[in-house]
């Protein structure tokens, strides 16, 4: 019984964020896919070293003319501690910095409940890997950066979109994602694996305290102080994040709300400069139906872009992460008999047939990066969306009102 009232409980808070049950009405051909950008730091139409200007005498090296393609800063990572918040911070570096080091991975069994950790071996084990390289010191030389704040959707974790999260950081962004307890995968297994949760959710809590520790950085997050716009953030999520990234458009300088696979409308706000919605066509957890709902009930300027056959999970590398022998998460735990694992198959709606990943990030980073460069770093050259569907064959759908 615990089992199954575990699984209702999980369904609930899926759709609770993610919208009902109505079936989605945004078909649509399958769309080739999109041309994949594969460029070195610094490389597409950037000339090296070149500075813009920014916002409010803000300066940062000039990014590549494709959203797509990475910007011309390597990515630092750094894991700080906020409250009760484990939270992983990604940030432009020195250029130059990253040189002779190994980039990051993350071990995903450390996500999982104290209990089940040791069940996976480290052969069986899927090791995450990270456009990304641990601690390296700030480009302090340029900026003040505007911030990003990620809300992981339900059963994941602080860094389950590491091919966006990243990319927005080698574009001259700071991104601060959290593991949100009561929603975290570690807290939704616990539930069946009878392990005791890390504390009740409360995004709009964590959010809260999240942009209070950056408006006046001490410790772990002294290296950011006078180097983060904090009257400039955007908060962007996924599924149930999405859903607690529309509602905090009323918090202290949040301009850009980016909602992925969520069906939450954003609140109107006198500081909210852009909206940016996007959706998945063969999602099947946040409708198509669902996600086009909220963007309607949401505030101008608004934008809209479905992925063709796409599914829930394409806004994260959670379907791409898997071991040596090319087993995806949701084998390996149901393999090694991980407390839970069957339940989690709800949301991990990998399939073969969906787009894959690159062309999917691809157009995640290129819409997204669109509207937080053009609101938050001034920047009068980031393309026009209107133009998505010629320029990424992946796009099914675009709507705006602006």
């Amino acid at each position: 019984m615990r089992a199954v009232s575990t699984l209702a409980g999980l369904i609930s808070l899926s759709l609770a964020a993610c919208g009902s049950s109505t079936p989605g009405t945004g078909t649509g051909p399958d769309a080739a896919p999109g041309s994949v950008i594969d460029a070195a730091p610094g490389g597409i139409d950037a000339a090296p070293g070149a500075t813009v200007a920014g916002c409010d005498g803000a300066t940062f090296l000039q990014n590549p003319a494709d959203p797509r393609a990475p910007g011309p800063w390597p990515v630092g990572a750094k894991t700080v501690t906020i409250g009760r918040l484990t939270v992983e911070i990604f940030y432009p570096a020195q250029v130059g910095s990253e040189a002779g080091k190994a980039k990051a991975t993350y071990d995903i069994r450390k996500e999982l409940p104290a209990s089940e950790q040791p069940k996976i071996s480290d052969t069986d084990n899927p090791v995450q890997d990270c456009d990304c390289y641990r601690d390296l010191p700030l480009d302090t030389a340029h900026g003040k950066y505007p911030g990003v704040l990620f809300v992981h959707g339900t059963a994941a974790f602080r860094h389950q979109s590491l091919p966006n999260e990243t990319h927005w950081a080698s574009r001259g962004f700071i991104v601060v994602a959290a593991d949100h307890p009561g929603l975290k995968l570690g807290d939704i297994l616990g539930g069946v694996c009878q392990q005791p949760s890390s504390g009740s959710q409360d995004l709009s809590g964590d959010l809260d305290a999240m942009i209070a520790a950056l408006n006046a950085p001490t410790g772990d997050l002294a290296f950011l102080d006078g180097h983060l716009d904090t009257s400039r953030l955007a908060v962007s999520g996924h599924s149930a994040g999405a859903g607690a990234a529309a509602a905090a458009s009323t918090k202290p300088g949040v301009q850009v709300v980016l909602s992925f696979a969520g069906a939450g409308a954003t609140a109107t706000s006198s500081t909210l400069k852009q909206t940016l919605y996007m959706g998945g066509a063969s999602d099947m957890i946040a409708k198509w139906s669902n996600v086009m709902s909220a963007w309607n009930g949401s505030p101008k300027p608004r934008r809209l872009v479905q992925i063709a056959n796409a599914g829930h999970l394409a806004f994260s590398d959670l379907c791409q992460t898997k071991n040596a022998a090319g087993k995806n998460l949701l084998e390996i735990a149901t393999a090694n008999n991980v407390c839970g694992a069957q339940l989690a198959g709800f949301l991990f709606d990998c399939n073969a047939s969906f787009v894959d990943g690159p062309t999917g990030w691809d157009v995640i980073n290129y819409a997204s990066s669109s509207v937080l460069e053009s609101t938050l770093q001034c920047n009068p050259s980031s393309p026009d969306l209107a133009n998505i569907k010629t320029v990424l064959p992946a796009v099914s759908d675009y709507l705006e009102a602006l």
